[in-house]
C-alpha cells in the first residue's frame, strides 16, 4: 500500500483495534510496573496532515521532559513518552518510594526511574506489534530529553514527511489511581512499518 494513502474508514477501525491491543499490553506492564497505579487507553486513532500534527498533539508551548525509544531498519519508528513537569516529578518521586525533589535538576536515579518507565512501556507495547506484523521489532536504549514537544514529534516525522502528506497520530489517555493525568505517548512509524501495520490490517478482513 502507498504511505501516501490515507486509511479508508474501515481500515482505520481495525488499526484502532490492532493499536488498542498494543496499547492494552503496555497498560498491563505499566499496572506491574506502577504497582496498580498506572494504566493508559487508547481514545482515537486518526490519520493527520503532517502541518497539523503538532495542534492536533496539543503539546503546547511548554518545555516537556521526555523519554525516546526508537527503532532502526525498514520496520523503524520512534516512541515518545511525554510528560510536564510536575507529573514527571511525580511519577519519579512515586517509583523511588520518596517525596518529589524540589532540584531544579534531574537526578541521574530520576532520569534512570522514567527511562525504565518507558522502556517497559516501550516494549509491551513493541512485543505486541511484533507479533500482529511478523517483524521483531527491537528499540534502542531509552534516552531522556527536555526539549519542546512540538520539536521532538517534528525530528521524528522528517522520514515521513519524505513520501507522505499525512502522520497517523494515537491519542492514549493515562490515568493514575483513576485520576487523568496530564501524559502523552506518541508512535511514530517510519514509511516501512506504516506498509506493515497497513499489510496487518488489510490480512484482518
Amino acid at each position: 500500500m502507498n504511505t501516501s494513502t490515507s486509511c479508508s474508514t474501515a481500515n482505520m477501525d481495525r488499526m484502532h483495534h490492532l493499536l488498542a491491543s498494543a496499547t492494552h499490553e503496555a497498560s498491563e506492564a505499566m499496572k506491574r510496573w506502577t504497582n496498580g497505579q498506572v494504566s493508559l487507553t487508547l481514545d482515537a486513532v486518526k490519520e493527520t496532515p503532517l502541518e497539523c500534527v503538532s495542534e492536533e498533539a496539543d503539546l503546547g508551548d511548554e518545555l516537556l521532559t521526555m523519554v525516546v525509544l526508537t527503532l532502526d531498519g525498514e520496520s523503524g519508528g520512534t516512541l515518545i513518552l511525554a510528560f510536564d513537569e510536575e507529573n514527571g516529578r511525580d511519577l519519579a518521586a512515586a517509583l523511588l518510594n520518596r517525596e518529589r525533589s524540589s532540584d531544579p535538576e534531574w537526578s541521574a536515579i530520576e532520569k534512570s526511574a522514567l527511562n525504565e518507565t518507558g522502556n517497559i512501556l516501550g516494549c509491551a507495547y513493541l512485543n505486541a506489534l511484533t507479533r500482529f506484523i511478523g517483524v521483531e521489532l527491537v528499540p534502542s536504549p531509552p534516552y531522556f530529553i527536555q526539549d519542546f514537544g512540538a520539536s521532538v514529534l517534528e525530528q521524528a516525522l522528517m522520514e515521513q514527511a519524505m513520501c507522505s502528506e499525512t502522520a497517523l497520530i494515537c491519542q492514549t489517555r493515562f490515568q493514575r489511581d483513576g485520576r487523568e493525568l496530564s501524559w502523552d505517548v506518541f508512535f511514530v512509524p517510519s514509511p516501512g512499518m506504516r506498509e506493515r501495520l497497513d499489510q496487518a490490517v488489510a490480512r484482518e478482513v
